[in-house]
């Protein structure tokens, strides 16, 4: 072999090695990305994960409640006006001084006194609604401890930290700490997470009312939404002849798609708000907004779940002498449809997630009563996210982190339904 032939070979050998090692570099490099955005997100739900599991548990304080005729009903008439007017929460202080009897003095009292929720008084006067019979008797109830007594109890404050340094004095933590020693401080699950509104106080506070929020607006998005997206896309797919106009309809769909979320708020603000008159802060406001946003997604998923219907069907149905309409909607639109629904799922879960529109809206006014309509007064639930993740206190970044979890999870079960839609009705040809 000639030394210019094995010149020749050793330089397309190194050539070859060179674009192998550079392959290989590039292998590395994608692994290394995905891992560290795994890593990434395995540090979130981490972080999430470990500061919002304890607002599932609620701490209760145990205590002997006399629910004395003379203070509950003195009339004895069992009527539930006079029961709803008793003072519930003056029946708990006197639980709590019977319990402690050694305590005197105003402030001492008012730190004793703190040790419970104030809405504790509200759920013992329902259960005296509820069951008239309490009234007279002296029952052991488990009350709902104040947010700071939950923090102490779950292990968020320090104990052995200077008095000066939390929000629980020596005082309350020797109360807190006989009532543990006596078994009367447990953590039980807290449905009112899940079944109340919002509320100033932590351990009181839910998302019932921000979830049916959701709802009604997630409801009036979908009525909105999906048919006249999916009548949209039939419309410029099948129908609509190819021009300028129809072209130009088509890149405004598409650059609507991509607009930021906030601005279709300050058009809901300027258009049904302002113009319409419509109530702020009304479901139906926000999912006429949300509507605006979701509409691109749905038209541009139907357009293509139509396009990916094999031309042959269409010939086939008009060859056997089937309409234009009859070609649409009886063998175009039943092959399609598993399209449409997994764009419109992914758009309805696009809506969930959104808070910003809604904030231009009025939906961050403070709601306690759960909705009953899509016209009445509610809040979203990342509206509801925002909102506690703005308070100042401990209790609510539990609180904040459990809504998010939920939020994830409605989220995941609405893509793992689109995934399985197309999975289950998707055709290959």
């Amino acid at each position: 072999m000639s030394s210019h032939a094995q010149g020749v070979k050793e330089r397309v050998a190194r050539g070859i090695a060179r674009r192998y090692r550079r392959e290989r570099n590039f292998r590395l490099a994608g692994l290394g990305a995905v891992l560290v955005g795994m890593a990434f997100l395995a540090f979130f739900f981490y972080t999430l994960i470990g500061n919002g599991y304890t607002a599932f548990l609620q701490t209760h304080i145990l205590l002997e409640v006399e629910l004395s005729e003379s203070s509950i009903d003195p009339d004895g008439e069992r009527d539930p006006q006079t029961l709803g007017r008793a003072n519930y929460q003056g029946v708990i202080r006197n639980a709590l001084m019977a319990r402690f009897p050694q305590v005197e003095g105003r402030n001492d009292l008012r730190d004793l006194f703190a040790l419970v929720s104030p809405g504790a008084g509200f759920e013992l006067r329902n259960q005296v609604l509820a069951n008239p019979e309490l009234v007279g008797q002296t029952i052991r109830q488990w009350l709902v401890a104040d947010d700071d007594v939950d923090m102490l109890v779950k292990g968020h404050m320090d104990r052995t930290a200077e008095e000066s340094e939390r929000r629980i004095n020596d005082s309350q933590l020797g109360w807190i700490e006989q009532l543990e020693a006596d078994g009367s401080v447990a953590r039980h699950f807290n449905h009112r997470f899940f079944t109340s509104g919002d509320s100033r106080d932590p351990e009181m506070s839910g998302i019932w009312s921000a979830v049916v929020g959701s709802f009604f607006m997630l409801l009036v998005t979908l009525a909105l939404s999906f048919p006249l997206g999916v009548a949209t896309a039939i419309y410029l797919e099948e129908f609509a002849p190819k021009n300028r106009w129809t072209d130009l309809i088509e890149v405004n769909i598409n650059n609507l798609a991509a607009v930021p979320s906030i601005v279709f708020g300050l058009l809901g603000l300027a258009l049904f708000i302002n113009f319409f008159g419509l109530p702020r802060s009304a479901p139906v406001v926000g999912g006429l907004v949300l509507t605006l946003m979701t509409l691109p997604v749905v038209i541009i998923a139907a357009r293509a779940s139509l396009m990916s219907v094999p031309p042959s069907i269409r010939e086939a149905a008009l060859g056997v002498g089937a309409s234009k309409m009859q070609t649409i909607f009886h063998h175009v639109m039943p092959l399609a449809l598993p399209g449409m629904l997994t764009g419109t799922i992914i758009g309805m879960a696009r809506a969930l997630g959104e808070s910003a529109p809604l904030l231009m809206i009025g939906m961050v006014a403070f709601i306690v009563d759960v909705p009953e309509s899509p016209l009445d007064p509610a809040t979203a639930l990342p509206v509801q996210v925002y909102l506690w993740a703005d308070s100042p206190e401990r209790a609510f970044v539990e609180r904040t982190s459990a809504a998010i979890l939920v939020l994830l999870a409605f989220l995941l079960v609405m893509n793992a339904s689109a995934i399985l839609l197309r999975k289950r009705f998707e055709r290959r040809w």
